[in-house]
């Protein structure tokens, strides 16, 4: 589709607003999809100042940037006003140490520290055996902290990791949250690899409606957040605040250790919101499963369901 001039010139302007753009899917503080997710923590975790457009707030902006580049997917990252890509050309750049060259950011990356078992690097030398001749070990630890330990072709891109006699293949990404890992084999529950990682942080956890119901009968102190919109709530609310900025700025001055929990509808973009809070380190998050669909079914069924 082609543009009108005030479209183009709006997009322009937005576009070099900042010497580092990206515009994607939610907020710097809370990427509603994992695309945007992934370049929000790459970006983050190089340092530059940087801003964000938020698509889903303007319609016409989330089709316009499409029409503006002829890249049909959404986060897109401009430097100094030129079209960079999307988040696996991001990742790819930032992997290879060419993002970090164009943003004028430092390069280097520690090499983390690896400890490996020795019954770990005996299962692995025995797979090592049978695997292709070129075949190296790597590991990656996503932003998620989920492990990836395994064999495959050479990568001159990532970092070579000496442990116990043997060398893993580590991307850039990975290498801060890899430092101080270990690996272990186990025959027990089930014969694996268990690998133990001090970086990562606390995970969201569960929490019924009837035991938020009961949180609440008893006056206990946390704080009790509902994710959804203005017009979702006008249909149906339990007692929860709205989550909006100023409540994303007010919890994130709060203790740690405060216990949040949050809802929506289902369960699904509440359990993103908490995500968050854990990844700043806060320890005590719970998403309530379900949603305030569960609500009404289990807890209080004069709630309307919608």
């Amino acid at each position: 589709m082609s543009l009108s001039n005030e479209l183009r010139s709006k997009i322009d302007g937005l576009v070099k607003g900042d010497e580092i753009v990206v515009f994607m899917k939610g907020t710097k503080q809370f990427p509603q999809c994992g695309f945007s997710a992934t370049v929000m923590q790459i970006l983050k975790d190089l340092g530059p100042k940087f801003s964000t457009v938020n698509v889903l707030t303007d319609p016409e902006i989330r089709q316009g940037i499409k029409d503006y580049t002829g890249w049909p997917t959404i986060p897109q990252v401009y430097v100094k006003g030129e079209f960079i890509g999307g988040s696996d050309i991001v990742r790819a750049m930032y992997e290879s140490g060419e993002l970090q060259e164009k943003l004028g950011v430092s390069s280097e990356v520690k090499v983390p520290v690896i400890t490996l078992t020795d019954s770990a690097a005996a299962a692995l030398k025995s797979a090592m055996a049978e695997a292709e001749s070129d075949d190296v070990l790597f590991l990656s630890i996503a932003p998620t902290f989920e492990p990836n330990l395994g064999i495959g072709p050479a990568n001159p891109a990532t970092i070579a990791v000496e442990a116990n006699g043997l060398t893993f293949q580590v991307d850039r990404g990975s290498a801060g949250r890899a430092d101080g890992v270990t690996i272990d084999y186990v025959s027990e529950p089930q014969p694996g690899f268990r690998i133990d990682n001090p970086n990562e942080p606390p995970r969201v956890k569960e929490i019924s409606p009837a035991e938020v119901k009961a949180k609440l009968d008893a006056g206990d102190a946390f704080e009790f957040l509902d994710v959804r919109g203005e017009d979702e709530r006008a249909q149906a609310t339990i007692g929860a605040v709205l989550f909006d900025d100023d409540q994303m700025e007010r919890l994130e001055e709060l203790d740690p250790a405060t216990t949040i929990v949050f809802h929506c509808h289902h369960g699904g973009r509440s359990f993103n919101a908490a995500s968050h809070f854990v990844s700043l380190g806060f320890r005590n998050v719970y998403n309530m499963v379900g949603g305030i669909d569960a609500w009404s079914v289990s807890v209080d069924t004069a709630i309307p369901r919608y």
